[in-house]
């Protein structure tokens, strides 16, 4: 998410971040298809839940005002997976955090 963050502005492409997730899973040694990062790594929210734009690899620009979720996650048959969503306001200069949920996990 970290890496997703970082790279959240208006004008910036969402199957561009997508690419740089991937990428930054398989550096590390994270198969990601057909296991693993099978989805999206996330999606605009206004009035539908899951609408436009997409941060995936039919991706799009973003623009000032969208909101959107920010949710990389893995999964492996017989093993499992997780994702963990946060929302941003997308700005001119990058973005608004709207979830504010403290990332403690015990396992």
């Amino acid at each position: 998410k970290t890496l997703a963050f970082s790279l959240l502005r208006s004008g910036a492409d969402g199957s561009a971040l997508y690419r740089a997730v991937v990428s930054l899973f398989e550096d590390a040694g994270y198969g990601t298809e057909p296991d693993g990062f099978v989805h999206s790594l996330g999606h605009g929210v206004g009035i539908e839940v899951h609408e436009a734009p997409s941060l995936s690899t039919r991706g799009g620009p973003l623009a000032a005002g969208n909101v959107v979720t920010i949710e990389p996650g893995l999964y492996y048959p017989g093993i499992g997976g997780v994702r963990i969503e946060d929302m941003a306001l997308v700005t001119d200069g990058g973005y608004e955090r709207i979830t504010r949920f403290p990332e403690v996990f015990c396992i």
